[in-house]
């Protein structure tokens, strides 16, 4: 009887050590996989004007009465503009990530929320998620003029009104790499990718 809870302790050690060394080899493999895959940005849509055109010009009045002009030379170094609903669960979970992006940027940044449809909605959105001191425009052709297909949608303008970033931003990775790709001059970070694979190959 020894004998044998011997021989069960030794093969369980074995089976427990064989276990690590598979565990360790796949983390490495994943390890690689991530190098490999690279950052994940925002994904850009098809449609709209395009990274390093100019921003469509709009003169708006937010729903508060303040006046907000989109596109040309700005007096911000960057403009976010951020389209939204009051009915999108995804867009509400982005605004805290807007919020703490703007205080990283320590007033280089404007925000400008962009919605449409029932303004009775919209007001209840602002006061429910305390977004009164940002501008919240109410504007179809604004939407239609950056052909906004799924929300949440941000586009990222220049001080000289230049579009530089754009895309679906799901969560906090897409929306920094708005930033970054802005930062590395690239349209976004799947192009800087692609651009290293067609290197890599050549």
């Amino acid at each position: 009887m020894t004998n044998a809870v011997v021989a069960a302790l030794i093969a369980l050690w074995v089976l427990v050590i064989g276990l690590c060394l598979i565990v360790f080899a796949l983390l490495r493999q994943v390890g690689m996989l991530h190098e490999r895959l690279g950052p994940v940005g925002a994904l850009v849509m098809p449609g709209g004007p395009s990274v390093g055109d100019a921003a469509p010009t709009f003169e708006l009045a937010a729903v508060d009465g303040r006046p907000v002009r989109l596109g040309g030379p700005s007096t911000q170094p960057l403009t976010l503009l951020f389209f939204l609903s009051p009915t999108c669960p995804v867009c509400k979970a982005m605004l805290p990530l807007i919020r703490s992006i703007e205080r990283e940027q320590r007033g280089a940044l404007r925000v400008v929320l962009a919605s449409d449809g029932d303004l009775p909605a919209q007001l209840a959105m602002i006061k429910r998620e305390r977004l009164e001191a940002y501008p919240l425009v109410l504007s179809t052709p604004l939407g239609l003029a950056y052909q906004v297909s799924k929300l949440p949608h941000a586009v990222l303008i220049d001080n000289a009104g230049t579009i530089v970033a754009k895309g679906l931003i799901n969560n906090r990775e897409h929306l920094e790499s708005l930033f970054e790709a802005h930062r590395m001059g690239v349209g976004s970070l799947q192009d800087l990718a692609a651009r290293g694979l067609q290197e890599a190959a050549e």
